[in-house]
């Protein structure tokens, strides 16, 4: 083949179909045939014609091989061979030919080369870089192939009808034919390795100079395991098996042993002297009458004496007395604080920026944002649509997203978006106005439409979809093939649901919209932003009811479902919106609940018959006639007491808000919601339990001496228990998540103020409600007094009869549970679920999933990239004559073991890209004309003989980067700057030779679970941390997502540290601590079960679980302190006087509110106040009601309650030491 013989239509030479003997050309072009093909000296067999087609053909793949001379080297030589080669004759058959304008001209050729030839070209070239896409140099010019029989296949397909490529079809042969006198074209091949022709590590990973480096294998997490038959069990639950055995073998020995020794030893007859009336009343509530009749045996035989000991918090209560003297003056003081507080309300601010609300100050990741947003660029914003395939309803497979139809409908979509107008301060805001444009006027727009220039019109004339899968497999070398803003279009990036490279069974089409972003939030540019985002999302969304919008929004979604296609979006606001949106989402189910738990406490408080007998006492002695039992309804009822509490409620949670606003904290909407409920479901509990104690005390004393006594009887409990809660919420705001930490610090006072308002306004309110009560007022109508005519009402309200639950309590629950057997079960069932729970726990994943934070119906998608970025230019580049250990080396070698490194593709670099720009190899990058001046894309900036090392000089480097930055990328040098490094390196004070900010893009590998969110992050530091050490440079990873997945890092070392804090107020009790640590592992246990994450909205929950357990336990053990017997008798005792209080006033009180949290339309209220909620309130229940009365009844500590015997007049005298 010597000479060109025409031109195709398309404008690419020919050759012609005869031979010629090889010719000697003259210096000149000998020089520039050595200079692309130094493997051919002497004569050779084309013209300078053919050579200069050579030359321009190879141009395009240059750029993306330069990076590793020896693959170079040998691409160049294939076509080397084939074009200028002087034994061309004996390795090229023509098979085909053709006549264009009368001229023969070759079609078709046979190209005989030795597989050891293609094999070694492959191996050189199979691992090059091409950085400006992330991706391998192999994708553009080899087509993704996997070895060289593929690539030879895609480099010898003619090309089609205005597509670059080979004119001519190009058949590679790896046997030559029986007597056909060919022979095989086996030039020399140099190996990647080769040292005169070395490539970086990161192009030749098996070269010499990184055969020290190989990379790592991936880390596999093997867990320990034993295979039971077909079983695979874990050595952890194998483990908890066996201490399972042993605990409960040594409990039941013991026990057995405790059992009878019990048996030998002697009946004790001594007999204590407080007692429990046969109707049920409690020791506690009989104290101020022991000591009156203590008084009076005391004046008729001085020889009996009477001692009672009352504990700093019991005689601290003791000022029960004086509140019911002056409950005006303390209900008016009270209130008057609180409403002092509230006047903070005045500053009260709402905080709804996503990364204010979840990422904590002082975050690392906050800081390196920041500084990355500052020395380069701030990420675009993100604009999003997705098309995709519906299923296929007999195989479940999704058919293909890309026909002509379905383009077609992208390109009508594509013209709504671009007729969007969106009002801002008075004018219009257009894509245009705000959208990216790297390399010009046109928007840098991630869409399949690129591959027409986003013109309908070129649709047609492109060829239509076979253009496009044209374009997946030549996106970056084909000029068709170019965006409207002329880069190349990786097709990975606008298609999905696609295997490997099959880019055309994609199932769907994702359109990225990238928009300018600002530092300042502030600004116009975001402001534009904002609103254009905003009706982006009213154009996209599909129409609810009550929706107005214009015909062609309505229009939209309609005309995607009739295509039988999906359609979801996200904007770069959503998330902010969606919150905002999910703060107000469910106040008819807060609202809701809170009616239900008022009606609960009006029922529960009250003391009307019928309703009240299933909880509490009632007043009834003898069956009386229906109009007295109507009246004695009318006096019970407390709904006026019931709603006062509720607005103690309200006022605590008002005074704590105002406060925390007064100081400059703002507040989150959910705080709004999630804390009132909080604060009341503890609220209700002691409110509860003090009227219950009002009401327990005997009638005869006056009322003072009652609500004395209350307080006496229940004020250290309630006083422990609310402590409890408010401490745990105190450790809560320790929490790194500002949202978690100001619903924390937001709570702990709320609930302080709501247990200051509860023991001095409500206990006011109680002695107002007892006024009236006894005065014949009815409720809600107290200025009605109604005339009391009945004797028998008088007569039997000096004495109670315990109400159903109550005597459930002490006839039925605490007997059984007093059996040996009883105890011995429940002793084994529920250590059986703290040891698996304690299993169960290693399943728990740390994360916190966006769609749990915003509501069920919410349209958001997720989508990340990463950087890395360093502060030094040194020690860098990964192309030929870089370090072995380099940055982009290290991040290169990473990509191949993604598994363990996250990290999905080489790094885009700026820095090997510029080195090879510079390169005279890639003759045709950078060029300047005679005078120093940029020539924009043919004289060439630099000889070798320019060049130090093949590098340029500082003054070289300093002068031509600017350049290479504003380089527009072409089919003939796709390494040009300009686009995709335009904001990658801060070039603020660069005259004096110093960069101080670079940064090199890198992609993580699919991240679909929070797990791999935070896994990503961890090995991204890892790696960076090694890498700093190493090369003495600081050097950070950075990724949008960073700042939010940070706090889990360690959040397991926080739950547990808190947690530790959070029980450690309570080492004086050690059974109260047993229990609360089983309900802490028990709701871990849960929480696997149900697949709830630990993030900080568990832990605050975890860490507050402490705090409310303690209610279910503390009232148990208060009331089994200060009874007397043995601890069988003060088990059931304690169940019998505090077993009904806690059940009702407790447990059904959190339960009623929490179930109508199921109804809630956010999915953090269902998932972290519903779930766990529910979880924590049965666990506790029965840890209070069934675990601890076994436990208490087996170990419990001893009584306060002791028999004195005082000797006087030599005769024994007995008194009452309570301590």
């Amino acid at each position: 083949m010597y000479d060109i013989c025409g031109e195709n239509s398309e404008g690419q030479v020919l050759n012609c179909p005869y031979g010629s003997p090889s010719v000697k050309p003259d210096e000149l072009l000998s020089a520039k045939i050595q200079s692309l093909c130094p493997s051919i000296s002497g004569n050779v067999c084309c013209t300078e014609r053919q050579f200069e087609t050579l030359r321009t053909q190879v141009q395009q793949a240059i750029p993306f091989l330069v990076g590793c001379p020896a693959c170079l080297r040998n691409f160049l030589n294939l076509f080397c061979e084939l074009s200028c080669s002087p034994n061309q004759s004996l390795f090229i058959n023509v098979t085909a030919i053709s006549e264009v304008n009368g001229n023969l001209t070759v079609d078709g050729i046979d190209y005989y080369v030795s597989n050891n030839f293609g094999e070694e070209l492959y191996n050189s070239c199979k691992d090059v870089k091409f950085g400006t896409m992330n991706t391998r140099a192999i994708d553009f010019i080899g087509a993704g192939a996997k070895n060289f029989e593929e690539w030879f296949a895609f480099i010898g397909q003619k090309a089609a009808p205005g597509m670059p490529g080979s004119p001519y079809t190009i058949n590679f042969k790896l046997n030559i034919p029986e007597s056909s006198g060919m022979e095989l074209m086996n030039v020399s091949v140099y190996s990647c390795g080769d040292t005169s022709l070395g490539c970086s590590c990161g192009d030749c990973p098996l070269s010499p100079v990184c055969s020290s480096s190989e990379p790592p294998s991936p880390q596999r997490k093997e867990t320990c395991s034993i295979r039971v038959g077909s079983l695979k069990v874990k050595c952890v639950e194998i483990l908890v098996v066996i201490v399972y055995i042993l605990l409960v073998s040594a409990f039941f020995g013991w026990s057995l042993f405790q059992r009878k020794r019990e048996r030998r030893a002697p009946t004790s007859t001594v007999e204590p002297l407080l007692k429990l009336t046969d109707e049920g009343v409690p020791h506690s509530s009989h104290m101020q009458e022991d000591e009156n009749i203590s008084l009076k045996a005391n004046e008729m035989d001085p020889r009996l004496t009477k001692r009672m000991k009352l504990s700093y918090v019991q005689g601290c209560m003791m000022y029960g007395t004086w509140v019911a003297r002056n409950p005006t003056l303390v209900l008016c003081t009270s209130l008057a604080i609180v409403i002092v507080l509230c006047l903070g309300l005045i500053r009260f601010k709402v905080e709804t920026r996503p990364d204010k609300l979840w990422v904590g100050h002082g975050s690392k990741a906050a800081e390196e944002k920041q500084f990355f947003d500052s020395h380069l660029a701030p990420f675009y914003r993100i604009e999003q649509v997705i098309l995709a395939t519906l299923p296929d309803s007999t195989n479940g497979k999704h058919p293909s997203i890309v026909t002509e139809d379905n383009i077609q409908l992208l390109f009508e979509i594509q013209n709504k978006v671009d007729g969007l107008r969106a009002n801002y301060s008075g004018s219009l805001v257009s894509l245009t106005d705000i959208c990216l444009k790297p390399l010009g006027e046109d928007c840098a727009t991630q869409s399949v439409l690129q591959y027409f220039k986003m013109d309908p019109e070129n649709y047609d004339d492109y060829g239509g979809v076979v253009h496009a899968e044209y374009c997946f497999q030549h996106y970056a070398s084909t000029d068709t093939c170019m965006s409207a803003f002329e880069a190349p279009l990786d097709p990975s990036t606008v298609l999905g649901g696609f295997s490997g490279n099959n880019y055309s069974e994609a199932s769907a089409f994702v359109v990225t919209y990238p928009v300018n972003n600002a530092i300042d939030e502030t600004s116009n540019v975001n402001g534009m932003a904002v609103a254009w985002e905003k009706a982006f999302i009213q154009l996209v969304k599909r129409p609810e009811g009550g929706y107005s919008a214009k015909l062609e929004m309505e229009e939209l979604v309609p005309l995607v479902l009739s295509s039988n296609l999906t359609i979801t979006f996200s904007s770069e606001s959503s998330i902010e919106e969606e919150l905002k949106r999910e703060s107000t989402a469910d106040v008819i189910t807060i609202v809701v609940s809170y009616l239900v738990m008022f009606a609960y406490i009006s029922v529960t408080l009250g003391d009307a018959p019928r309703l009240s007998t299933f909880y509490i006492s009632s007043k009834m002695s003898k069956p009386v006639l229906a109009d007295d039992s109507i009246i004695n309804s009318l006096l019970a009822l407390n709904v006026v007491l019931a709603l006062s509490g509720v607005m103690l409620v309200v006022l605590s949670v008002l005074g704590s808000v105002g406060f925390f606003s007064a100081v400059g904290v703002k507040s989150t909407l959910i705080i709004m919601e999630v804390i009132p409920f909080l604060v009341l479901a503890v609220g209700v509990d002691n409110m509860c339990i003090l009227v219950h104690a009002v009401k327990r005390q005997p009638l005869e004393l006056p009322l003072e001496g009652r609500i004395s006594n209350a307080l006496v009887e229940v004020g250290p409990s309630i006083t422990l228990a609310s402590l409890s809660e408010i401490l745990a919420f105190a450790v809560g705001s320790f929490i790194p998540m500002p949202a978690c930490r100001v619903f924390s610090m937001f709570a702990a006072l709320a609930i302080l103020l709501d247990f200051l308002l509860q023991v001095t306004a409500f206990v006011a309110l109680i002695v107002f409600d007892c006024l009236r009560a006894e005065d014949n007022r009815i409720d809600c109508f107290p200025c009605i007094k109604i005339p009391s005519s009945h004797e028998d009402y008088d007569e039997g309200t000096d004495r109670r009869t315990s109400g159903l639950l109550a005597r459930y309590m002490k006839e039925v629950h605490a007997p059984v549970l007093g059996l040996w057997g009883v105890k011995m079960v429940v002793i084994a069932v529920f250590l059986a679920f703290s040891l698996a729970s304690i299993a169960l726990s290693t399943r728990i994943e740390t994360g916190l999933e966006q769609k749990v934070v915003l509501p069920r119906d919410s349209y958001l998608q997720i989508a990340s990239t990463c950087s890395l970025e360093s502060r030094d230019t040194n020690k860098l580049c990964s192309i030929s004559q870089c370090d072995s250990n380099s940055l982009l080396s290290e991040i290169s070698r990473a990509s191949l073991i993604p598994e363990s490194s996250h990290i999905a593709k080489p790094a885009a670099s700026w820095l090997d890209d510029f080195l090879v720009w510079l390169s005279p190899e890639a003759f045709g990058c950078c060029r300047e004309f005679m005078n120093g001046t940029y020539c924009p894309p043919d004289d060439q900036c630099f000889r070798h003989s320019d060049l130090v090392n093949g590098r340029p000089s500082t003054m070289q480097f300093r002068e031509k980067l600017p350049w290479f930055l504003n380089a527009l990328p072409s089919a003939d040098c796709a390494k040009a700057g300009h686009g995709a490094y335009s904001s990658s390196v801060d070039l603020t004070g660069y005259e004096s030779g110093v960069i101080r900010a670079t940064e090199f893009r890198t992609y993580h590998t699919p991240l679909n679970k929070q797990g791999d969110y935070v896994n990503s992050m961890r090995a991204a530091r890892e790696f960076s941390s090694k890498i700093s050490d190493s090369l003495k440079i600081q050097i950070f990873p950075y990724s949008v997502f960073y700042i939010f997945f940070e706090q889990y890092l360690d959040i397991w070392r926080v739950a547990l540290i808190n947690i530790a804090i959070a029980l450690g107020r309570l080492w004086s009790s050690a059974i109260i601590l047993l229990v609360l640590v089983m309900t802490v592992v028990d709701l871990l246990g849960v929480m696997a079960i149900l697949d709830i994450q630990l993030n900080a909205v568990s832990v605050v929950n975890l860490i507050m679980s402490i705090g409310i357990a303690v209610e279910f336990c503390v009232h148990i053990t208060h009331a089994f302190l200060v009874s007397p017997g043995d601890r069988g008798q003060r088990a059931k005792e304690a169940l019998g006087t505090m077993g009904a209080s806690v059940f009702s006033g407790i447990t059904l009180t959190k339960l009623v509110g929490v179930i109508v949290l199921c109804f809630a339309k956010s999915e953090i209220f269902v998932v972290y106040y519903f779930q766990m909620y529910l979880a924590l309130v049965l666990i506790g229940f029965l840890h209070g009601l069934v675990f601890l009365p076994v436990v208490l009844s087996m170990f419990g500590p001893p009584s306060r309650i002791e028999i004195i015997e005082i000797q006087q007049a030599d005769e024994p005298s007995s008194s009452l030491n309570l301590s």
